[in-house]
């Protein structure tokens, strides 16, 4: 094997590896180890203590998923929260919706956003230039969404796998506070793992989801670079069914992956992971 490779342990006993053409940036900051490398099969990659965040290959996957599902589920969603995703995908998405008038973005790690906007420009786009409509806060998700209550109409929590700093943002307690900081007819949505490397998670996260908010969903999306290809996210919903809309009403704007008839289908679920959520 020639010039430099990056592994990662996915999983227990499971790893996936590339060849780096350059390490384009490394940092250790209070929080994580930040580094950015430049691949030939996954463009710029973002590792965060060793594991893949995002790729300028597969973003726009993960991105347009966890943002426009739950946005075109609410029929006028104007005040938006998104609770980590440093790389700043997913404010970019939620910034093309009309109906939006802040987009508030909360990342406790300064670094991660620093290294977004000089190496991946196309994903931080919409935090490299002031706007109006977006709102960039250094500090603990946590600590700001205990500080809320019946502000926003959607929160978006863009996590890192649920270890270290994330670890809290998987809590119930925390998804209950959520739940507070919603408006009466708020929508949640969250990253959720792998169904093949994480089914304890995600029977756990549905049920507690479940517990609090009278409908709860899960949903899937294809992303090459995480365990297992095949990503969920779980949504908490006071009064919308994303399930019921009419997805003839969706805004058209500019996706690479989603669209009316991908909002339908991604709830349509494999037989095992609804036996997940039976548990």
């Amino acid at each position: 094997m020639k010039g430099i490779w990056f592994t990662e342990l996915q999983t227990k006993g499971l790893t996936i590896g590339c060849e780096v053409k350059k390490v384009l940036h490394r940092e250790k900051t209070p929080f994580q180890e930040i580094e950015v490398f430049d691949t030939d099969i996954w463009g710029r990659v973002l590792v965060l203590d060793n594991a893949i965040q995002t790729t300028t290959k597969d973003e726009f996957v993960y991105h347009e998923m966890i943002t426009h599902v739950a946005l075109n589920t609410h029929p006028n969603p104007q005040k938006v929260l998104v609770i980590g995703g440093g790389d700043g995908g997913a404010i970019r998405e939620i910034i093309k919706h009309e109906t939006v008038e802040k987009a508030t973005h909360v990342e406790i790690d300064k670094g991660v956003i620093e290294a977004a906007k000089k190496y991946l420009p196309e994903i931080a786009v919409a935090l490299l230039e002031a706007n109006p409509k977006v709102e960039v806060l250094i500090e603990d998700g946590i600590k700001h969404i205990k500080e809320k209550e019946n502000y926003y109409d959607v929160i978006i929590v863009d996590s890192t796998d649920p270890v270290g700093p994330a670890e809290g943002l998987f809590a119930k307690d925390f998804y209950a506070a959520i739940h507070k900081a919603l408006k009466e007819d708020g929508i949640f949505v969250a990253q959720t793992e792998s169904p093949f490397y994480n089914q304890d998670l995600i029977s756990k996260v549905y049920r507690d989801i479940s517990s609090l908010y009278p409908i709860a969903k899960i949903y899937g999306a294809f992303v090459p670079t995480y365990p297992g290809g095949y990503w969920t996210f779980t949504m908490g919903s006071k009064v919308y069914d994303p399930e019921k809309i009419d997805t003839s009403k969706i805004q058209a704007f500019e996706t690479k992956y989603y669209t009316p008839e991908v909002h339908k289908a991604s709830f349509v679920l494999p037989k095992f992971v609804q036996e997940l959520i039976k548990k």
